[in-house]
C-alpha cells in the first residue's frame, strides 16, 4: 500500500503548501489587498483584473483554503485521496464555498432541464455524493427521491447529517461496482470526482449500467491545465460509449467559472480573462433503449 503523507496546511502568512513534492504559490494569484481601507480579492497573476470586496474572516482564511483545495488536486493516489478527503470532511463545505464552486448547481441545472417527467418521481444517485451539495440542489429543484455513494466514511457521515438521502452507501467506484441492480435509477450524476486519483475512466460503464432505458448520465470533470490528460481519456471513454449505441449525448456544456484557482499553473494563460477561475466541463447523457 502506498505511504500517504500527512497534508499539513500553511499559515496564511506563508501562502505555500507541500503535497507529495509539489509546492503550491497563492501569494500572487488570489490575495487579499487593502485599499482606501477596505480589503479587497485581486485575481490573476499580481494585477488588479478583477476583484470582489472581502471579509475580514475570508481574507484570513483564503490562503489556507487555496493550499488544501490545490493539495487535493495534486494527490494522484486513492488511497491518499480517500484519507485526505476523511480529514476534510469537516471544513469541506465551507472550503468549496470559498472557492466559489459552481459544479452542483450547474450539473443538476442540466440535468433538471431534460427530465422526462417530473422530479419528486424521479429516482436519483448521486455518485461520489461527498458532504451532500449536490442533493441540496437536487431537492431545490424538487428531486425528492436520491441516494448516494462515497468512497469516504467520513464525508457520508456530513451527508447523513443532511438529511436529504433515502439511502446512503460506502463504495470505493473504480474498485468495486455500484451496489444497485441494472436499471434501477432515473437519472445518476457525478460531480467533482472525475479527476485523477479519484473516480478512474474505467468505472464509467458502472454509472450506464444502473440507468434504466431512456434515464439521464449527469458528469463533470474540470478542465484546467493540470487535468487535461484525464479529460482527454474521459472524453475517448464517452466517445466510445456513444459510438457503441450504449448512450445519446445531449450536452456538452463549458464553464469559465467552475471555481477559484489554487494556483498560478492552474489557470494557464487565461487567468484574466477567467478572473483567476479555472473552467469545467458538464456532459450530459440518455441512456438508450426502451423502459
Amino acid at each position: 500500500m502506498p505511504r500517504c503523507r500527512d497534508q499539513l496546511l500553511p499559515s496564511p502568512t506563508r501562502g505555500l503548501v507541500c503535497d507529495l513534492g509539489r509546492r503550491w504559490s497563492t501569494d500572487n494569484l488570489l490575495r487579499p489587498v487593502r485599499e482606501d481601507g477596505k480589503l479587497w480579492q485581486t485575481s490573476s497573476l499580481g494585477g488588479l483584473c478583477s476583484r470582489r470586496r472581502m471579509t475580514l474572516e475570508e481574507a484570513g482564511r483564503l490562503p489556507q483554503v487555496l493550499a488544501r483545495v490545490g493539495a487535493s488536486h495534486g494527490i494522484t493516489d486513492l488511497t491518499c485521496k480517500l484519507r485526505f478527503y476523511d480529514d476534510w470532511a469537516p471544513e469541506y463545505d465551507q472550503d468549496v464555498a470559498a472557492l466559489k464552486y459552481q459544479a452542483p448547481h450547474l450539473a443538476v441545472d442540466c440535468l433538471s432541464r431534460a427530465l422526462r417527467g417530473t422530479p419528486h418521481d424521479a429516482l436519483v444517485l448521486d455518485v461520489a455524493c461527498g458532504t451532500g451539495l449536490v442533493a441540496v440542489e437536487l431537492q431545490a429543484r424538487g428531486f425528492l427521491q436520491v441516494q448516494g455513494v462515497d468512497g469516504s466514511p467520513e464525508m457520508l457521515k456530513q451527508a447523513r447529517a443532511r438529511g436529504l438521502y433515502h439511502h446512503l452507501s460506502l463504495c470505493t467506484l473504480g474498485q468495486e461496482p455500484l451496489p444497485n441492480p441494472e436499471g434501477t435509477f432515473d437519472a445518476v450524476i457525478i460531480v467533482g470526482a472525475l479527476s485523477e486519483g479519484q473516480v478512474p475512466c474505467s468505472a464509467i460503464p458502472e454509472l450506464l449500467r444502473v440507468t434504466k432505458p431512456g434515464g439521464l448520465v449527469c458528469l463533470t470533470t474540470r478542465t484546467n491545465t493540470s487535468n487535461l490528460p484525464y479529460k482527454e481519456a474521459l472524453e475517448a471513454t464517452l466517445d466510445s460509449l456513444e459510438q457503441a449505441g450504449a448512450w445519446e449525448r445531449l450536452v456538452t456544456q463549458p464553464v469559465d467559472h467552475w471555481e477559484l484557482a489554487t494556483s498560478e499553473q492552474e489557470t494557464g494563460l487565461g487567468a484574466c480573462a477567467n478572473d483567476g477561475f479555472i473552467s469545467g466541463i458538464i456532459y450530459l447523457y440518455r441512456k438508450q433503449g426502451t423502459r
